[in-house]
């Protein structure tokens, strides 16, 4: 089952790359972008997922009983996809408010528009 999550999370990160190269439309790219934000924060949390894992909460019971801890599910993953997650969406907030700047003074969101020098 841990292998889907990892074809999955390869899938999103690829196709994000290609958004991000072969589109023109501002939009697009910043979606291209979020779906690659997607794909990475899936594959840190399938990197801290456990078989049969337990949440990381010790007791003393577990202790003196020698509770071994690869039980655990190691929360440093969660903890990080968490903080991206957050990261994640005030840069796509960012990101869309400069390609609605960009709308407002070049009146268009095509990458090839908005380019200054034209060679």
């Amino acid at each position: 089952m841990i292998l889907v999550n990892y074809v999955a999370s390869i899938i999103l990160i690829v196709l994000g790359l290609y958004t991000v190269c072969t589109k023109k439309n501002l939009i697009k790219i910043v979606l291209g972008l979020g779906i690659i934000d997607y794909g990475v924060n899936m594959l840190i949390v399938s990197f801290g997922f456990n078989e049969g894992g337990t949440a990381p909460i010790y007791q003393m019971s577990d202790l003196l009983n020698g509770v071994a801890p690869h039980f655990f599910v190691d929360p440093v993953p969660q903890a990080l996809t968490l903080t991206s997650i957050v990261i994640g969406a005030c840069v796509d907030a960012m990101a869309l408010s400069l390609v609605i700047m960009i709308h407002r003074k070049y009146k268009s969101v095509n990458a090839d528009d908005v380019r200054r020098l034209r060679g």
